[in-house]
């Protein structure tokens, strides 16, 4: 299902055939939790060039509910999106107080915060849900731990994980739909080492790093995406999940990522925040008042070619909620535009020298 084409040091550039079609490795998913990106429609995704987004199995599972995906034939028909959708299983809501109840051996016991209602789920009722939905890839139901978790409990985590990933694959029958596994262990060297070898050793179709991008730090991070790759396989791709903040993308691309997920890229363009070629601005500073250029001098996008930085300025000051749009398409935009220009980089094998030349300008 995978097939590295090109190596530059460490990044790489492979081919992901998924039954929505084949797609290029290194990518960035914007997070349409809710089978919509906030502000952005299926058509836009395709406009902007977005061929894989992720959305949330637990989520769709409480609202709109298996039986209306169901006669929809699947959430690529229900949201008339055609290219790539991942689907996670919900075991990043185990860090939110408002949807956690308990976890053990068995499972996880949620409470939807649309009705209050209780929800216990298995790795088999996980499974159950996501094959339901038609994904093209399935993430496996896993125990994340919350960054300031002590090393015990981080630990019993990994056990879980794991446990929870064998009865995964075992009642996953699907064989269009990809099975990544994921891989825990906080920012502890051994357990991530432990995690990376118990969850490789199941042979998914691919692995996912979890439990990362949770108040850790960039150091943190790092070390931790590298404390868990050197242990993956080369020929299986690698999934960073939950970050998306440019420098973040870039450097993981150095290390041997492969595929990124987020709400950074969105969230942020709904505050202000632009992405530049030197960096993020805030474009509801008031030096930009009268600054008729565009957002990015060298971004394409039908937003730097038709609006100026003072316009959207002006759209903040009168509370004209276009401005959220503009800036949102312009940052997805941005985020592939930069990671199609590192993809050619590997190709001609100069990723090092692309690297070099971001971390000199970006600020």
């Amino acid at each position: 299902m995978f097939e590295l084409k090109h190596t530059s040091k460490d990044a790489r550039l492979g081919i992901l055939k998924t039954k929505h079609g084949k797609i290029e490795t290194p990518f960035f998913m914007p997070v349409a939790t809710k089978l919509a990106v906030k502000l952005i429609s299926s058509k836009d995704l395709t406009e902007i060039g977005t061929r894989a987004i992720i959305s949330n199995a637990f989520i769709l599972y409480l609202e709109p509910g298996l039986n209306l995906i169901k006669k929809a034939r699947g959430i690529h028909n229900f949201m008339n999106y055609q290219n790539v959708i991942f689907t996670d299983s919900g075991g990043f809501q185990m860090a939110s107080p408002a949807f956690l109840e308990s976890i053990n051996e068995k499972g996880v016991s949620f409470r939807s915060p649309i009705d209050n209602s209780k929800h216990f789920i298995t790795p088999e009722k996980d499974m159950e849900i996501q094959q339901e939905l038609k994904s093209d890839v399935a993430m496996t139901l896993d125990y994340m731990p919350k960054f300031e978790d002590s090393y015990e409990s981080i630990k019993k985590s990994v056990r879980i994980t794991y446990e929870w990933a064998k009865r995964c694959k075992k009642v996953h029958t699907d064989k269009k739909q990809l099975l990544f596994g994921i891989i825990q262990g906080g920012t502890f060297p051994d357990l991530r080492k432990k995690s990376s070898e118990l969850i490789c050793g199941l042979d998914f179709d691919g692995y996912a790093i979890g439990g990362l991008g949770m108040g850790e730090g960039s150091n943190l991070l790092h070390k931790a995406i590298k404390n868990s790759i050197q242990y993956m396989p080369k020929n299986k791709p690698r999934y960073l999940m939950g970050i998306g903040s440019v420098p973040d993308i870039v450097k993981g691309i150095a290390n041997g990522v492969d595929i990124f997920d987020s709400c950074y890229v969105t969230r942020h363009s709904r505050h202000h925040v632009v992405f530049t070629r030197k960096g993020e601005i805030r474009i509801n500073k008031q030096n930009f008042k009268n600054d008729f250029n565009p957002l990015d001098q060298d971004c394409t996008c039908f937003v730097c070619e038709d609006y100026t930085k003072a316009y959207i300025y002006h759209l903040i000051k009168i509370n004209e909620l276009t401005w959220k749009r503009l800036v949102t398409w312009h940052n997805l935009y941005f985020v592939r535009e930069l990671i199609d220009e590192i993809k050619k980089s590997i190709k001609e094998d100069k990723f090092d020298k692309f690297y070099k030349e971001f971390t000199k300008k970006w600020k």
